[in-house]
C-alpha cells in the first residue's frame, strides 16, 4: 500500500527577517544577509519534569531564552551599523523573527540585547559578519490564566 501523497510545501529563501521596531535602521532583509542566513535557536526546556515517588510532576516553563545568529556582509555599510549600534548601546529592545516558510509564524522575542558580534576572517576570503541577539520567547502561555 502506497503512502498518501501529501504537498511538502515550499521554503522561500529571501522571507527571513529580523524586524526591530526601536531599531528600524536594523531591520535585516536578505539583501543584506550572508548565505547561512538567519539561524533562531531556542535554549533550554519547555516543560521540566520531576521525579516524585509515583510518578512525575510537570512544571512548564514561562519562557525560553532565545539566540539568533545572522549572519549580515561586512562587504556592505549595515554590518557596520550593528558595530555603531554596540558601541552606543547593545539593548534593542523587543524583536521579530520571520521565518523562512509561510506557514510557520513569526516568533516575537522580547527584552532583545545585540549577544556578540563578529567580523570573522579578515583575510579578504569571508564576506560574513555573524551577529547574535538574545531575549526570551514567551510559551505556555495558559500558565498565566491559571493563577
Amino acid at each position: 500500500m502506497a503512502a498518501p501523497l501529501i504537498p511538502q510545501g515550499t521554503l522561500n529563501r529571501l522571507r527571513g527577517s529580523v524586524i526591530i521596531p526601536s531599531y528600524p535602521q536594523l531591520t535585516v532583509t536578505a539583501p543584506f544577509l550572508g548565505e547561512e542566513g538567519i539561524n533562531l535557536t531556542p535554549q533550554g526546556e519547555i516543560v521540566e519534569s520531576y521525579g516524585t515517588m509515583t510518578g512525575t510532576a510537570l512544571s512548564p516553563a514561562p519562557y525560553q531564552m532565545v539566540t539568533v545568529e545572522i549572519e549580515l556582509l561586512k562587504t556592505q555599510f549595515f554590518s557596520d551599523l550593528y558595530k555603531k549600534q554596540i558601541e552606543l548601546n547593545a539593548i534593542i529592545g523587543d524583536f521579530v523573527v520571520r521565518t523562512d516558510a509561510s506557514t510557520l509564524s513569526n516568533y516575537h522575542i522580547y527584552n532583545g540585547s545585540i549577544h556578540s558580534a563578529s567580523p570573522g576572517r579578515l583575510n579578504g576570503k569571508s564576506v560574513g559578519f555573524v551577529v547574535s541577539l538574545m531575549g526570551y520567547y514567551a510559551i505556555n502561555s495558559n500558565l498565566f490564566s491559571n493563577q
